[in-house]
């Protein structure tokens, strides 16, 4: 009780880290522009020759102009009222794909 490891006044009051529920503007602005980042590496890849399978796999993707904004800041989630929940709730969401979903959402 009065250790090392004594429970401390923020240990208490629940979570340190809250996720606001949907997305700021400023956060949506980032999310397209690493998008479109993510697009101009994929054509610098495509122009420079190089053929691989992550290459193909990629260019199967859709650009961040094709897409609607509700596949841009959601994404499917089979345990949500309405099968989507926003991007930012996706653990690792700024480092892995999200670009596709099931047919139908």
């Amino acid at each position: 009780m009065f250790g090392a490891f004594r429970p401390t006044q923020a240990n208490f009051v629940g979570l340190l880290w809250k996720t606001p529920w949907k997305l700021s503007p400023t956060r949506k602005a980032n999310a397209r522009a690493r998008l479109k980042k993510v697009d101009a590496v994929i054509e610098a890849v495509r122009a420079s020759g190089v053929e691989c399978a992550a290459l193909t796999k990629a260019l199967e993707l859709p650009k961040e102009h094709e897409m609607p904004p509700k596949d841009k800041y959601t994404v499917f989630s089979p345990h949500e009222r309405g099968y989507r929940k926003g991007i930012h709730k996706v653990p690792k969401w700024t480092r892995i794909t999200q670009r596709t979903n099931p047919l139908g959402f």
